[in-house]
């Protein structure tokens, strides 16, 4: 495993940490396809289905930020296999009430001490 590898992995973990005691289940991660992946689909505690990128750096000052990781393009990419997801059959009886789906974006900066982390809902 690739220290980048290792340090998205890492982040993934705490994410999961972070959105559980934000009250929401994990319902998958890392799902693949083709088009792309997705970190964590969860519910939100209203029930809303919530597709999680996950951008994760480390260091104490980090050359690029974790929020700059998510472009246009990856944005993009994401909704494509996040569409294709929300439309699977084992995903649509998880959907409570039509509460719909969302895509966020959880920034984890990592250094030796801390984990801060950012939630941005609804970005695309």
């Amino acid at each position: 495993m690739t220290h980048q590898s290792a340090i998205g992995k890492l982040g993934e973990d705490l994410a999961c940490r972070f959105i559980r005691q934000k009250g929401y289940r994990v319902i998958e991660r890392n799902y693949r396809r083709p088009m792309g992946e997705i970190d964590i689909a969860s519910l939100a505690p209203d029930g809303t289905l919530v597709i999680f990128e996950v951008k994760t750096v480390s260091g104490p000052d980090p050359r690029i930020t974790a929020e700059d990781q998510m472009t246009a393009a990856k944005l993009k990419k994401l909704k494509r296999v996040a569409e294709v997801y929300v439309a699977a059959p084992q995903t649509q009886r998880l959907i409570k009430d039509d509460r719909g789906w969302r895509i966020d974006l959880l920034s984890l900066t990592i250094d030796d001490k801390n984990c801060v982390v950012k939630h941005y809902e609804n970005i695309g």
